[in-house]
C-alpha cells in the first residue's frame, strides 16, 4: 500500500512538472507567434491565399511513444502548405497504464492533437478500420481528405498538398503501392506507410458491412475493402515523390 502510495505521488511531481515545462516552453505549432498587429495580418491576408482544400494527416502511434511525437511536432511545426488546411492528429487506441492516463491527458491539454480510438493498440487487427470508421462519428467537421501516416514516416507538407491540388475529391486513394518498381495503382497491396483517402470513401468505409467483417490483416484489407465495394476508381500512385 505505501509502495502504490509512493508511485502516485512521484507520477502527481512528475505531471505537475511536466505540465510546467509544457506551459513554458512553448513551440510554434499551429499557433501564432504573438498577436498581430494590423500590418501583419494586411501582409498575412495578401501573401496567404484561402486554402483550396482540407486534409487531416492521421499518424498511427503507440501511447508510450512520447518522444516520437514531440519531435514529429517539432518537424511539422517547421513546415507550410498555404494551398491547403492541414491537421495532423496522432492516433491511439485506449490507454492503459497510470502514467500514459496523466501524460497523455497533459499532452492533449497542451497540443490538442490526440485522437484515443476504442480499441486495443494492434498492428494487424484493425486500428486502421477503427481509424477511418470513426472518423465521421468523432469529427465536428469533414475534411476534403484524410490520411493516414505511421509514425515513422517524414511527411513533405507542401509537396504534399501540391501533389493532391489536382486530384479529384471523390473515390479516390493517393498512397503508395507494392512492388516498388510498380507505379500500377490498381495492385492488391497498398503500403501502409501512408496514403490518402477522399471524404466519401471515409463513410463508406464507417457505414459498409465490407470493411466492417475484414478488419483483421495488414493494409492489403484497404485494396480488398475497395474492389469488393467497386470503390476508388480514381487511384493516384505518385511514384518516385513518393520513395
Amino acid at each position: 500500500m505505501l509502495r502504490i502510495s509512493l508511485l502516485q505521488a512521484i507520477l502527481s511531481t512528475f505531471a505537475v512538472a511536466l505540465l510546467i515545462f509544457f506551459t513554458t516552453f512553448s513551440i510554434h505549432y499551429n499557433s501564432p507567434s504573438s498577436t498581430p498587429t494590423t500590418k501583419n495580418m494586411l501582409l498575412q491576408e495578401t501573401s496567404h491565399p484561402q486554402p483550396h482544400f482540407s486534409l487531416l494527416i492521421g499518424i498511427l502511434t503507440r501511447p508510450d511513444r512520447y518522444d516520437i511525437r514531440h519531435f514529429l511536432r517539432l518537424v511539422y511545426g517547421t513546415q507550410s502548405a498555404p494551398i491547403a488546411r492541414i491537421d495532423i492528429k496522432f492516433v491511439l487506441c485506449k490507454l492503459t497504464k497510470p502514467e500514459q492516463k496523466v501524460l497523455v491527458a497533459l499532452e492533449i491539454i497542451r497540443f490538442d492533437d490526440i485522437i484515443i480510438l476504442n480499441c486495443s493498440e494492434n498492428m494487424n487487427s484493425g486500428k486502421t478500420y477503427t481509424y477511418f470508421s470513426s472518423l465521421p462519428r468523432i469529427l465536428s467537421a469533414r475534411y476534403d481528405y484524410v490520411m493516414k501516416a505511421d509514425d515513422d514516416v517524414f511527411l513533405r507538407l507542401k509537396p504534399l498538398a501540391l501533389s493532391l491540388q489536382t486530384v479529384p475529391r471523390k473515390d479516390l486513394y493517393y498512397g503508395f503501392v507494392i512492388p516498388c518498381p510498380s507505379t500500377n495503382p490498381f495492385v492488391h497491396y497498398m503500403s501502409g506507410m501512408g496514403f490518402v483517402l477522399s471524404w466519401d470513401l471515409v463513410e463508406w468505409i464507417s457505414t459498409s458491412s465490407i470493411p466492417a467483417n475484414n478488419t483483421s490483416g495488414p493494409e492489403d484489407k484497404l485494396s480488398e475493402w475497395l474492389n469488393r465495394g467497386n470503390k476508388a476508381k480514381n487511384r493516384i500512385s505518385d511514384k518516385p515523390a513518393m520513395l
